[in-house]
């Protein structure tokens, strides 16, 4: 995670820590390819555990509720509502806008700085929850945004992104359901749903210190949580952000643990840096695996309640852009990791970034989804990820579902550091989005423009995809916010099909000597940022700047793509040569209906220089990709949007504002 707010065959068991994490595997129909997986086998045992825990998860989520943060525990975004389709899409209107209590808060207290306002709210039983960029809770009524009650955890500020629900069904003396926050300023908090009381059962008077349970103390203002934990089963999955611009080389461990969810004790810990004698030690060299840290779930989660199966997606070790303090390929960074909910055991695992030098963070959770592959149907794993890849895998066994070769790529001209010779790269499903830098991708639609993009490029260290950051201005596609988001992508349940919302963001950094005294890193980060100036004030390549792909994951086929936004084809350059839309490089937010593909983008909280395009929310066709209406809104989405029934109509919801703007939340439905 670089922005402040702002990351096969099986044959290893779980306990097997002495064996290679690389093997040679042969490809179906020809050769033998080395290094190909980092995979771990399913545990007899571990199997065999997933009992009543996962069974009492199992049972459906009612439709027309929004219970999860995705929708599901599989991540889908997707509603199986029909109510707004492509005839009556273009009647939708504001129902109503909830002002957030943040915004009397800020007035009496100006010292006070939250983020953008990323919060999306959960619908249960006719009652919206959210959180807010200070740390606060607040219930609405879902048909009218009535305010029922507020709590303040008078927990700092920053970003927030949302809460997680119990349902209690075995809670017995504190009776009743719960709420879960994790904080920015570290507490895990259980609050009543129907009062906004904390638990005074669980921790201590309703909260646990989660900077306490570690394996070694850290300093609170290195690490927040900013996205929901998990609820699985009775025990709540925790991640956490950790500082990514620090000049130290130890810092907080990215660790994932596990909190009974009625007392708050801790019950597991899942050590994401392998401490001495476990799985993967040995790909930290020298020692570094007893001070390194990061290497954490900052994102979100899923949840097989059937399996009783957690899925981690990891982010970068310390530093995210140089390596020289931690040699080797660093398990767990930047891998997709399923654990036995239970236990926190480690069931399988798969590290699609070795060593990584470029905060190529997993940045959303994986959706899981049963998909039908040559005639065999699959319980499946989806992870998409900045790079614009597309891994998937059984759930069951981490096996991918098409072949992963380790290819060569650019090696390291940093002093002291040594990355990867190669990195994973899926056979299937092809990228989603441009990578690396290549002259054939600037842009070209007048001979002019073309010219002045080649002079440009001249000025900056480049190459393909992993080409390793320098001393000097390194240009990087995607970047660390290109590609997928933690906004993630959407699924159908029903066929298959996969949306991946994306952006084409180049971004740029340069490596240098830290110069504070107390810093022991060789190198960090010296500047960094997102506008790279193509000629006459364009893009430096050519779109689509923002889009979504179609991808059946029954055949690993791109099936449409569609650019979001309209981008800058009204420039005075260009505009003579009438070119249809070309996407707008914002953050894309996505919800699968029963009837309609719904579409929003964010505002440009972190590229403000680029001229704002009016908000609107969109439908596309499923099947086809066609745009088929459009809804203008009064204010840029900030977070993702949930849709649910409420009083027998279905509404759209979602985040706005925050920072220095008035944070809200706006619902539409049909008149």
């Amino acid at each position: 995670m670089a922005l402040p707010d702002a990351a096969s065959e099986q044959g290893i068991s779980a306990g097997d820590s002495n064996l290679p994490v690389r093997n040679i595997v042969v490809r179906p129909g020809g050769s033998v390819n080395r290094r190909l997986l980092v995979i771990s086998a399913i545990a007899a045992a571990l199997a065999a555990g997933a009992t009543a825990h996962a069974a009492r998860s199992a049972a459906p989520l009612p439709v027309g509720e929004w219970r999860v943060y995705g929708s599901d525990f599989a991540g889908s975004r997707y509603a199986p509502l029909d109510q707004i389709n492509r005839d009556n899409f273009k009647n939708l209107r504001v129902a109503w806008t909830w002002s957030s209590i943040d915004n009397d808060l800020m007035k009496a207290h100006p010292e006070l700085h939250p983020g953008p306002n990323e919060s999306t709210p959960l619908m249960i039983g006719g009652v919206l929850y959210t959180s807010t960029g200070l740390n606060q809770v607040a219930a609405l009524d879902a048909a009218t945004g009535k305010q029922l009650w507020s709590y303040d955890t008078g927990y700092g500020g920053g970003v927030h992104r949302g809460l997680a629900y119990w349902d209690g069904p075995r809670r017995s003396r504190s009776g009743g359901p719960r709420l879960f926050l994790a904080t920015s300023t570290s507490y895990l908090v259980s609050l009543d749903p129907s009062t906004g009381k904390p638990d005074p059962s669980f921790g201590k008077e309703g909260k646990v210190d989660l900077t306490l349970g570690l394996r070694r103390p850290v300093d609170r203002k290195q690490v927040s949580h900013t996205s929901p934990p998990i609820v699985c089963g009775d025990v709540i999955v925790v991640g956490g952000a950790v500082d990514d611009f620090g000049d130290r080389k130890q810092m907080p461990p990215g660790d994932v643990r596990g909190f009974d969810a009625r007392t708050g004790k801790q019950l597991w810990v899942f050590h994401s840096v392998p401490q001495e004698g476990e799985f993967g030690n040995h790909t930290w060299e020298d020692g570094s695996w007893k001070y390194s840290g990061n290497t954490n779930v900052w994102t979100l989660m899923s949840y097989d309640p059937e399996l009783d199966y957690v899925y981690l997606p990891f982010g970068t070790a310390t530093n995210d852009w140089y390596g020289g303090h931690r040699k080797g390929d660093n398990l767990f960074s930047e891998s997709l990791v399923c654990l036995n909910a239970r236990t926190g055991k480690r069931v399988w695992h798969y590290q699609m970034v070795h060593h990584g030098l470029w905060d190529y963070d997993l940045p959303c959770a994986p959706n899981l989804i049963d998909v039908t592959v040559d005639g065999k149907r699959v319980k499946a794993v989806a992870q998409v990820t900045k790079q614009a890849f597309t891994f998937v895998f059984d759930r069951k066994t981490g096996k991918p579902l098409w072949p992963i070769e380790e290819r060569p790529v650019p090696p390291t001209r940093m002093p002291g550091d040594r990355a990867s010779l190669t990195q994973p790269i899926p056979t299937r499903p092809a990228p989603f989005e441009r990578q690396g830098v290549v002259e054939d991708d600037l842009i070209d639609w007048t001979p002019e423009l073309r010219l002045q993009a080649k002079e440009i490029l001249k000025d900056w260290n480049y190459g393909p995809l992993y080409t390793p950051p320098f001393t000097k201005k390194t240009m990087l596609v995607p970047g660390w916010v290109g590609g997928a988001s933690w906004a993630g992508a959407s699924h159908d349940p029903e066929t298959g099909m996969l949306y991946v919302p994306s952006v084409t963001t180049p971004m740029w950094l340069a490596l240098k000597k830290p110069s504070t005294p107390n810093a022991d890193v060789d190198f960090k980060i010296d500047e960094n940022g997102y506008k790279i100036e193509g000629p006459q004030g364009l893009p430096l390549f050519k779109g689509p700047y923002g889009r979504i792909t179609a991808v059946d994951l029954n055949s690993g086929d791109h099936r449409w793509m569609s650019p979001l936004g309209d981008g800058p084809r009204n420039h005075p350059a260009i505009k003579h040569l009438n070119l249809p839309p070309m996407g707008r490089n914002r953050r894309g937010y996505l919800i699968t209906t029963k009837s309609l593909l719904i579409a929003i983008q964010e505002g440009s909280w972190f590229n403000s220089e680029t001229p704002e395009e009016p908000s609107k929310l969109r439908a596309f066709d499923k099947r086809t990709g066609e745009l088929v209406g459009e809804v203008d809104l009064p204010a840029h989405a900030t977070g993702a949007p949930i849709t649910y029934l409420a009083g027998g109509k279905q509404y759209y919801a979602f985040p706005a504002g925050g920072g220095y703007e008035p944070a809200k939340l706006i619902a539409l439905c049909l008149p």
